[in-house]
């Protein structure tokens, strides 16, 4: 997983520090975070990786401010099937995981340029709650270097219904 981040990962907007990833990927190891994968074939073609976390707790409502909550880290697709709703897709397996696993809240962050990942996240059911200036993450852009912070509105709503399948058709 972590050659595919590498290899399709990277660009203008992305931070991908290699002890980082590496990092994540110990705890996807250790089962402190999680993925989901798509394949095409025996050939891996996009993956999104997240955990449990309390790191968004300043957007919980007060009744569920000291509940855990899901975190997207990472939602990679492969450049041939970039553009055609694979991204979406494994983000509305995460909700779905993640509400199988009882968790009602889902976050999400990016690079404020990113439309690529704006109109992923939007598809994905996912609403902007906050954009704010993060210069020392954001290294890149013409703008302020701004992070813009997305919340899964719908797993709220929804109730699980089944476990998610964990790879996606071809």
């Amino acid at each position: 997983m972590s050659s595919f981040i590498f290899e399709h990962g990277p660009n203008d907007w992305n931070w991908l520090p290699v002890e980082g990833v590496q990092a994540h990927m110990q705890e996807i190891g250790d089962g402190h975070a999680h993925a989901v994968l798509a394949w095409q074939g025996r050939a891996l073609v996009g993956l999104a990786t997240f955990r449990l976390t309390h790191q968004y707790c300043r957007y919980q409502t007060p009744e569920r401010a000291d509940a855990a909550h899901g975190y997207v880290c990472e939602v990679v697709v492969a450049p041939h099937c970039a553009g055609r709703g694979l991204g979406s897709e494994l983000l509305q397996k995460v909700n779905a995981s993640l509400a199988v696993m009882g968790v009602r809240e889902v976050y999400i962050d990016r690079h404020e340029e990113n439309r690529a990942s704006q109109g992923m996240m939007r598809k994905a059911g996912f609403e902007v709650i906050e954009t704010f200036a993060e210069p020392a993450r954001r290294r890149t852009g013409r703008a302020a270097r701004r992070c813009v912070v997305s919340s899964s509105i719908e797993l709220a709503r929804a109730a699980p219904l089944r476990r998610p399948q964990l790879t996606c058709p071809p």
